[in-house]
């Protein structure tokens, strides 16, 4: 694995998709421990996606589950499709499939959205208020211990899509968003919500993210949503293959 700081973050450039995933499941690890020992719970907002499927399988296995106490973690979404959770398209459903059904943490502690597909800023609003809940917060943002997020083609990360509407939003925690490009709602957490996190970590693999991350690290304009995740107090850590990385010094 390559190690590099870039643009006030660390980037984690392993050899292939495998290894970038094992990297970032050992990380979890450790930030979950830190987390219960110093605050007695470990709070994550889950990405959808094909890599984080891979992760979430990896946190499945008794090599990881073992080493996490899963009674004192509290799952989240950091963003879902609207339509129901048994539908391809699901974050959740996907994530409950792939590890949180495979694991011993208590129904009480994962956090669904609910009637996404039925009324999205409704189902938003509802699902804002679990997470203040949860957080013990009215007003303030949550603090998540850690966010992980994706990187779309056009630039996107979690639901926050170009010239779309919650990019602006300043005081909500998680919105309904519609996507003008794929005429469709999803519903996200906000970027103040994300950058109040204490860690926030970008999964990007192949070759076909490579343009947009050069973009990212080297141009000197903010053009893609990803670009506006930038931390208050916390860190931002990258993982990546080398074919997403081929741009970047030693990658």
């Amino acid at each position: 694995m390559t190690v590099l700081e870039l643009k006030e973050s660390r980037v984690n450039i392993s050899d292939d998709a495998n290894g970038l995933v094992h990297e970032l499941a050992e990380r979890i690890c450790v930030l979950a421990k830190e987390a219960i020992n110093a605050r007695n719970q470990f709070t994550i907002a889950l990405s959808g996606g094909t890599t984080p499927k891979a992760l979430y399988e990896l946190l499945a296995t008794p090599e990881y589950s073992g080493r996490i106490n899963w009674e004192k973690v509290l799952v989240f979404l950091g963003d879902e499709r609207c339509v129901p959770h048994n539908h391809p398209d699901s974050n959740f459903g996907m994530a409950k499939a792939a590890w949180l059904s495979k694991v011993n943490i208590p129904p009480s502690n994962v956090f669904a959205t609910e009637g996404q597909d039925k009324d999205p800023e409704q189902a938003a609003k509802h699902y804002e208020e679990s997470i203040r809940r949860a957080f013990g917060v009215h007003s303030d943002f949550p603090v998540f211990d850690l966010v992980l997020l994706g990187l779309g083609p056009d630039g996107h990360t979690a639901s926050l899509f170009p010239d779309s509407a919650a990019l602006g939003q300043k005081q909500r925690i998680f919105v309904a968003n519609f996507s003008p490009k794929m005429q469709a709602w999803r519903m996200t957490l906000t970027f103040p919500a994300i950058n109040h996190a204490r860690n926030i970590a970008f999964l990007v693999s192949g070759s076909s993210k490579a343009a947009i991350i050069d973009d990212i690290f080297h141009s000197q304009t903010k053009k893609y949503p990803a670009q506006f995740v930038q931390p208050d107090n916390g860190k931002l850590e990258w993982y990546m293959d080398r074919a997403a990385a081929a741009s970047l010094s030693g990658g």
